[in-house]
């Protein structure tokens, strides 16, 4: 690696943790996908998946760029740590739904986590003048803020299916009826 300034060796390292998170992303992503049957769902996962991947290649291309070494230490890391979790992830919950909603949360708290990292790398790429790296931060935030709000919906949508699943419908609330609004009464007329 050649000998950095300051501004891009904190850069290097704010991208390099990016790229390690996005190495254990994949990981991850490949095995939430392997146990999705919610197709929409699915569907929506593979294609994170391929973002995820985008990811990576584009930040190792910026780190290149700004004389940063390969980042394969974190790459390896990442990859290990997914790999251990993927088969806990296999057998939390009760039910096909709920293992399901257990992921989406996963999902939904390493996107915010994420978007974390890209507004910090954002952030830090304008306070010192590196326009380049701040517009790659910020296209990659606003694919996982979309990600974001996509699980959000995913873990309405998998709640409702688990109270459906495990919860007997005697138990269940049912949805209050939609009351007409009344018309105010009308004042007395002397």
């Amino acid at each position: 690696m050649a000998d950095l300034n300051e501004r891009d060796t904190k850069l290097v390292q704010y991208l390099s943790e990016a790229f390690g998170k996005e190495r254990e992303l994949e990981a991850a992503l490949e095995a939430h996908i392997a146990m999705t049957t919610r197709m929409p769902y699915k569907k929506r996962l593979k294609q994170h998946l391929k973002e995820t991947k985008g990811h990576a290649k584009q930040l190792q291309r910026r780190i290149k760029q700004l004389g940063g070494g390969t980042q394969t230490a974190q790459s390896v890391v990442g990859k290990v740590t997914a790999a251990a979790k993927g088969p806990l992830h296999a057998i939390r919950g009760s039910g096909e739904q709920e293992k399901m909603l257990k992921n989406a949360k996963t999902e939904y708290f390493n996107e915010h986590e994420e978007i974390g990292t890209y507004l910090a790398i954002e952030t830090l790429a304008e306070k010192v003048g590196d326009r380049e790296t701040a517009k790659l931060a910020k296209g990659i935030r606003r694919e996982e803020e979309r990600m974001a709000k996509f699980l959000e919906g995913q873990i309405k949508s998998l709640t409702g299916a688990v109270v459906t699943e495990e919860v007997p419908r005697a138990q269940r609330q049912r949805p209050a009826k939609a009351k007409r609004a009344r018309k105010p009464a009308r004042p007395a007329r002397s």
